[in-house]
């Protein structure tokens, strides 16, 4: 193996890049995209959620605990109910997604007991977004009933221990502010390089058989391992690049914090980029087809990446037996990996088993890829 002919593979390789448009739009434009649309477009974030609301009593109390709706940026009153049929509508048409009913002898219960009930009406069409929403919903009744109780039995001259006499302080750490960009960003660097790496390096040997240059290949000098050496190492530069570009643009862009080690980032990049850039080099060889071999490349690694990696889905939410299927999935540990560089700061101690288990797919597929092509015509 000779570094001469590597050099001069990978030249070839990327002046075919910087020749072909379709592979340019994927490997500059698809990042800044990506980064876009689904750093806006996707979020699990519950806020300003469309209510309705239908106030049998019309006292101040029932005013007071409706206020504590519209004062939450959890909901927005739209519409003012004066019946359950505009209720219905409202639900039937899509204007609101829960609706709150205040009974007509609320103050009365409230004075009485201390206790009344509210009734909260959820579109669940959405489970996810109802369940969220009743949620919400009982802890802003909650604080009112709380803060009602705490003032009625100050007005009694009873102790306030009586009604709260514990309390809960909570602490969060690594996402103070509950945003869930803050760890949608970093499993979008994973799916960028799933789909840059994979869709590129899936077209590399095809394209010789499409446009007949294979046979001139197969005449060079050049060894199996020389030309997967080559191939490779533009997009490998490609990927890194698009990593940097991520990171910059997911920091200063986005606003997500990123509390860890560059070195540790792009080591965990480079692994994860030697997986992906093999799988698509392996399908290269294996099929002849550009389309065919691009379309398998996505199925092998952007589809897993999306659905089995934790970075659309919990996994620890998932059935066992998937929780199971997703420890083959090598881009489980890249999306842990740059989850934790950039919420907890985590090193190379900490990301260990994580790091591990790449590089033992790395040196797989890498074994694999380059046992795949060979210097013949068949």
């Amino acid at each position: 193996m000779k570094l001469v002919r590597i050099k001069a593979m990978a030249v070839k390789e990327a002046l075919q890049i910087w020749r072909d448009p379709f592979s340019l739009l994927i490997a500059l434009l698809m990042p800044l995209m990506q980064m876009l649309l689904l750093g806006y477009g996707v979020s699990l974030d519950i806020k300003h959620l469309p209510v309705c609301v239908y106030d049998r009593e019309s006292s101040q109390n029932s005013q007071a605990l409706l206020k504590n709706f519209q004062a939450s940026a959890y909901f927005e009153i739209v519409q003012v109910a004066k019946g359950y049929g505009e209720i219905t509508t409202s639900l039937d048409r899509g204007t609101c997604v829960l609706a709150i009913v205040v009974p007509p002898d609320f103050t009365e219960r409230l004075a009485d007991s201390g206790v009344t009930n509210v009734q909260a009406i959820v579109d669940a069409t959405d489970t996810n977004t109802a369940n969220i929403a009743m949620g919400y919903a009982q802890a802003v009744v909650g604080s009112y009933s709380t803060a009602a109780q705490i003032e009625a039995t100050d007005a009694q001259g009873r102790p306030l221990q009586f009604i709260a006499p514990l309390d809960v302080e909570s602490r969060v750490w690594f996402n103070e502010d509950l945003s869930s960009r803050n760890f949608i960003i970093p499993g979008i660097i994973a799916l960028i390089m799933a789909l840059v790496g994979a869709q590129l390096t899936s077209l590399t040997i095809s394209r010789e058989w499409e446009r007949g240059t294979m046979e001139l290949l197969v005449s060079t000098p050049v060894s199996p391992m020389e030309v997967m050496l080559g191939k490779l190492a533009p997009y490998f530069l490609i990927g890194q690049l698009d990593a940097a570009f991520c990171l910059v643009f997911g920091v200063f862009w986005f606003g997500v914090p990123f509390r860890g080690s560059i070195a540790t980032l792009f080591l965990a990049t480079s692994l994860f980029l030697v997986v992906v850039l093999g799988i698509g080099y392996f399908i290269s060889v294996k099929i002849k087809s550009q389309v065919g071999a691009a379309q398998i490349g996505l199925l092998l690694t952007l589809l897993p990446t999306t659905l089995l990696s934790g970075y659309a889905f919990p996994i620890d939410q998932m059935p066992p037996p998937v929780q199971a299927v997703t420890y083959l999935v090598f881009a489980r540990y890249y999306v842990t990996a740059l989850k934790a560089l950039f919420l907890k700061g985590s090193g190379i101690v900490e990301l260990a088993p994580q790091l591990l288990a790449m590089a033992v797919y790395a040196a797989a597929i890498a074994f694999l890829a380059a046992r795949a092509f060979r210097k013949n015509l068949d």
